[in-house]
């Protein structure tokens, strides 16, 4: 058994797919297929089902899913190790974070990385904060960042700095013309929403409880995935919404959105690591690239 027949045989048991599997691993198809046959013809053991022009894992293959993974981890590890000792010269830094500092924040962080150590390549997924959490308990990613409450005792949660969060909504919208307090005024509008699991979803249910509302009392027009999908909503006059001042900035120059003035909860960008996983030199320099100070070394505040 060799780690790029493991790596195969995750690839394509993640996607359930011999053909997406082979264009992800930059491979042929019958590369990709002949890897799976010797692991399979190896052990005599059948870790997919062929179905019609499907393939599914069996409990075998699913059983073996969880430990093909954690030697990977463990190999990713000492790559990372070795990475070190060559002083930056090569490597790979997986990176999760969620959609307001991932769109916003870490592609310039990205830019000056790789300006100052090119051997090292950097991968960036986007999702919310839970999908962010679940990419490093599997080892998928090193370092995380979010804007939303993880609960995790295996991760360590670092606070990075503050965000400035909105209330904003079409200039068009009638609802600007509601009298009556603000707790009044926020139970009386349509709201847009982030989906449940984003941070951003979170900082709204914040706003709307220091009004001493719910989300589940709100009359919700729309709940969508993405701060881009929510904010162009907004625009087209769906109804109201809170984001951050990185999201909505452009629109509000643009005169496309306009804030109305309240006060709104703060909220904390924070970076997340494994607590059983290698931190080395390189997650460490991006790290300190996002905020003054190394990574683990006198944070603002430390879960756990």
């Amino acid at each position: 058994m060799t780690l790029e027949q493991l790596r195969i045989f995750v690839a394509v048991a993640e996607r359930e797919h011999v053909t997406q599997a082979a264009h992800d691993l930059h491979l042929t198809q019958s590369a990709v297929s002949a890897a799976i046959t010797a692991l399979e013809g190896r052990y005599a053991i059948k870790l997919f089902d062929r179905i019609g022009r499907r393939i599914a894992l069996t409990d075998a293959g699913r059983t073996f899913l969880n430990e093909a993974r954690a030697i990977l981890v463990r190999a990713a590890d000492g790559e990372a190790v070795l990475s070190d000792l060559a002083d930056f010269r090569r490597g790979e830094l997986a990176i999760a974070a969620s959609q307001t500092i991932g769109t916003y924040w870490i592609p310039r962080v990205i830019q000056a990385f790789a300006a100052s150590y090119p051997g090292i390549r950097v991968t960036l997924e986007l999702g919310n904060t839970e999908f962010v959490a679940g990419r490093l308990r599997e080892g998928a990613a090193l370092v995380g960042f979010i804007e939303g409450p993880v609960d995790e005792p295996s991760l360590a949660v670092d606070r990075l700095f503050e965000d400035e969060l909105m209330l904003v909504t079409a200039p068009t919208d009638p609802w600007l013309a509601t009298g009556g307090g603000m707790a009044e005024r926020l139970a009386a509008a349509r709201w847009v929403l982030r989906e449940k699991g984003s941070g951003t979803r979170v900082a709204l249910e914040q706003v709307l409880a220091h009004y001493g509302l719910s989300a589940t009392e709100a009359d919700v027009a729309l709940e969508l995935p993405s701060n881009e999908t929510v904010r162009t909503a907004v625009v087209a006059g769906a109804g109201i919404t809170v984001l951050s001042r990185m999201a909505v900035g452009a629109a509000l120059a643009a005169g496309t959105l306009v804030q109305v003035e309240t006060p709104l909860p703060g909220r904390s960008f924070h970076a997340l690591r494994h607590r059983e996983r290698y931190f080395g030199r390189a997650a460490a320099a991006f790290v300190d690239l996002v905020r003054p100070g190394p990574f683990g070394g006198a944070p603002v505040r430390t879960t756990r």
